[in-house]
């Protein structure tokens, strides 16, 4: 997944030429309303794009996941708490509204929103609800679970450890067999014995691989934005030039495949799901995309034994 922190939509022909569901973060405004009018213009551009319909060597925009702005200044991230505002029912559905229903999943941090079980109970039936940039306990994060959340984004990542005593919201996650759990395999934000780890405990039909990836991904090193902030990208690494702090990724989701293969020992056909088939269903989009299989999108990555790209097949064409 690639963030939107801007309007360039443009931007989707050149990075990929498969599918996206776009992850969005917050833009920069200082109130409130600012806040949610930035949001909907950017959620309305992306709808335009989408309305254009499937376009050769063009990538499908198939989804938005809205990390924000209904998350926790404590688990912020890289992102801009002036932009952070408590979860409201009415304003998700502007967003939802603005996008033409390309909004697929909403990020909430439940300890910070005192109505998070009633938020959740309405708009689960029009969105799938994560738990985004949350420093939520294990008991406030299963109760979010229990009420009809069923996303989990970037685990480990943005929440709290993972321990004995306090098993917090990746406690939560694995006891919530409905629920689908986000991982950053890029060598980067978790350590290869903990993805091992995490794939015998949740299952491997549970896991997504994500990129997280920014908008620096694919370019030279250098000094890029995030959601108004400036990042430092070296290499497959992005900091905030502010802190240091991790400031997404700058892998595509194609190397997080092949790092979670040859450096995670992770099983091919394992990682090879978990970057098409889960999401699809994730998205609830498999029965066009995720596998090979009549009937749907002939859209198709080959690679050579290396893994290495040998060819790109998108709407049954060879690029």
């Amino acid at each position: 997944m690639y963030r939107i922190d801007n309007m360039n939509i443009a931007d989707l022909t050149n990075k990929s030429k498969g599918k996206y569901a776009y992850t969005m973060i917050d833009v920069d405004s200082e109130v409130q309303e600012g806040v949610v009018e930035e949001l909907k213009q950017i959620l309305s551009v992306a709808a335009k794009y989408k309305k254009k319909g499937t376009r050769p060597k063009a990538a499908d925009l198939v989804g938005i996941n809205m990390e924000g702005p209904f998350i926790s200044k404590v688990k912020k991230g890289a992102q801009d708490e002036r932009n952070i505002i408590p979860c409201n029912v009415e304003i998700a559905e502007q967003f939802l509204e603005a996008s033409d229903g390309l909004v697929k999943f909403i990020g909430i941090a439940p300890e910070d929103n005192e109505d998070y079980l009633e938020f959740i109970e309405t708009m689960k039936g029009k969105v799938d609800i994560s738990l985004a940039h949350t420093n939520s306990d294990y008991e406030t994060a299963k109760k979010a679970f229990d009420a009809g959340a069923n996303h989990a984004v970037h685990l480990y990542n943005a929440m709290p450890a993972f321990t004995h005593r306090a098993p917090g919201v990746v406690g939560a996650v694995y006891d919530s067999k409905h629920v689908m759990a986000e991982i950053i395999c890029d060598g980067i934000h978790i350590h290869p014995a903990m993805v091992r780890a995490t794939f015998e405990m949740m299952g491997a039909d549970r896991m997504i691989l994500i990129s997280d990836s920014m908008r620096a991904t694919g370019m030279p090193d250098g000094q890029y934005t995030l959601g108004g902030l400036d990042v430092k990208v070296v290499g497959k690494r992005a900091t905030l030039v502010s802190d240091g702090a991790i400031a997404g990724s700058a892998t595509n989701l194609a190397d997080c495949m092949r790092t979670v293969v040859k450096e995670m020992q992770i099983p091919l056909e394992t990682a090879i799901a978990c970057a098409t088939i889960n999401p699809a269903k994730s998205l609830e989009i498999d029965d066009q995309y995720g596998s090979i299989k009549a009937g749907k999108k002939a859209d198709i990555v080959l690679l050579k034994d290396n893994l290495d790209l040998q060819a790109v097949i998108k709407d049954g064409v060879r690029l």
